[in-house]
């Protein structure tokens, strides 16, 4: 576990960053998907399957929180919003109108964009991953697409692409 971590650890956290949108969230994905993979002592990992065993893991926890979490958020009527800071950085707007707008997706939503573009699985491996039909998986794209769209305009792909390519929590303010 202790290679695992200091040789994989940032890449998972961003993972979880990426999934929930919060590094405190993500973190406690981490260290929950951690605990659970090797509270058995599993024998017989090596790096590469110990960390798609932690992946899977994170990615499960994120979306049985957003099933559980689901009737809060149809409920909640108080959001409490940070202050914003202007910024001089084209880039770092762009990161951040990326953030939100994948803050307002659903959780199996975000989880396709995630493994879609982040992972960069197929469509076929990201059904794999969470478990559902290739063209379930279309649908939550194109719906997840179609809500980014409104909001993210042509005018900054190029921005957005230098955003998405920064993969992580490390970059995100």
């Amino acid at each position: 576990m202790t290679d695992l971590v200091a040789e994989r650890g940032v890449n998972l956290t961003r993972y979880a960053y990426l999934l929930s949108g919060s590094r405190d969230d993500a973190a406690d994905l981490v260290q929950d998907a951690l605990v659970r993979t090797f509270e058995r002592l599993l024998k017989g990992f090596t790096l590469d399957s110990a960390e798609a065993y932690v992946r899977r893991s994170i990615l499960n926890a994120y979306l049985d929180d957003g099933r559980r979490s689901s009737r809060w958020r149809a409920t909640a009527h108080l959001h409490v919003t940070p202050e914003e800071r202007e910024s001089s950085s084209r880039l770092t707007d762009a990161r951040l109108d990326l953030h939100a707008e994948l803050a307002k997706l659903s959780p199996r939503e975000r989880a396709c964009i995630v493994l879609r573009y982040y992972d960069d699985l197929t469509i076929d491996g990201v059904a794999g991953a969470l478990g559902i039909a290739s063209g379930t998986v279309k649908r939550y794209l194109s719906d997840a697409l179609a809500k980014m769209a409104v909001a993210l305009t042509d005018d900054d792909d190029t921005a957005l692409q230098t955003a998405l390519a920064l993969k992580g929590p490390d970059h995100a303010e």
